[in-house]
């Protein structure tokens, strides 16, 4: 799955900005009338170091009530948590009736960074890969519409974001050693993620998979699949889209 995604794909600025503010205001509508109707929504972001997962989320909820959503950035487990069933922390963070939870990383990073580097490799992880799936069709069975995305990159493209960042003297600080030894092992990674997305790509909780090279074109994949699920939850008309070529063909005529 991952194998076959384009990563050249892209969109001109003038393109995205001609529709950007249509999915901006059209999330906002979507965001009352989910939140009207009672209507619980996941969107989780996974995907490499530097692929751009929170400032997707930023795009993503510039405009947005902020009554109506939360963001949660997960990181390690902290000790006390680490006594715990591993998804407790998660449990505590599924969003209320009406409200959007939103995860800068999730549950997944047990079976990608966890799986690779913290956990020992012994662990049964078609049993984790279970607890994940039980888990998130309870959540469906209540409601929750699921709307789960890797943001994409090659490992080329990573290491020039490195670079970039470690040349920025606001920025340098992001890139740490754990961000270069996950570099180091892109492969292993690689396959890790692979395996996830196959495993755990269920009808009530999708997998997107998004090429995020380009900024403007992963924004407006993100913006377009959270809408048209989001659509399809509340039992609204689905937005219907131009393609690439005539969007960038309406911006420049």
């Amino acid at each position: 799955m991952l194998s076959d995604v384009d990563l050249s794909l892209s969109l001109s600025h003038k393109a995205f900005k001609s529709i950007r503010r249509f999915q901006r205001q059209r999330l906002y509508e979507l965001e009352k009338i989910a939140f009207d109707n009672k209507s619980p929504t996941v969107i989780l972001f996974e995907g490499w170091d530097a692929a751009g997962k929170g400032t997707t989320i930023q795009e993503l909820t510039r405009r947005l009530d902020p009554r109506g959503f939360k963001v949660y950035a997960i990181t390690a487990p902290r000790t006390h948590e680490t006594r715990l069933p591993w998804l407790w922390r998660f449990w505590l963070k599924t969003p209320r009736y009406g409200e959007m939870a939103i995860f800068d990383r999730s549950w997944y990073r047990q079976v990608t960074i966890g799986r690779v580097q913290e956990l020992p490799t012994k662990m049964d992880w078609s049993a984790v890969f279970k607890e994940i799936n039980d888990f998130e069709r309870l959540l469906a069975e209540d409601g929750v519409t699921f709307i789960k995305f890797w943001l994409h990159i090659s490992k080329e493209e990573q290491l020039r974001r490195f670079i970039k960042l470690r040349q920025d003297p606001e920025d340098f600080w992001q890139v740490t050693e754990a961000y270069w030894e996950r570099h180091r092992r892109y492969d292993d990674y690689l396959a890790a993620a692979q395996d996830m997305v196959t495993v755990t790509h269920t009808s009530h909780a999708p997998w997107f998979i998004v090429p995020a090279t380009d900024v403007n074109y992963r924004n407006y994949m993100v913006s377009k699949t959270i809408i048209n699920a989001l659509e399809k939850s509340v039992g609204v008309s689905e937005t219907k889209w131009a393609n690439l070529a005539e969007l960038e063909a309406a911006a420049t005529g």
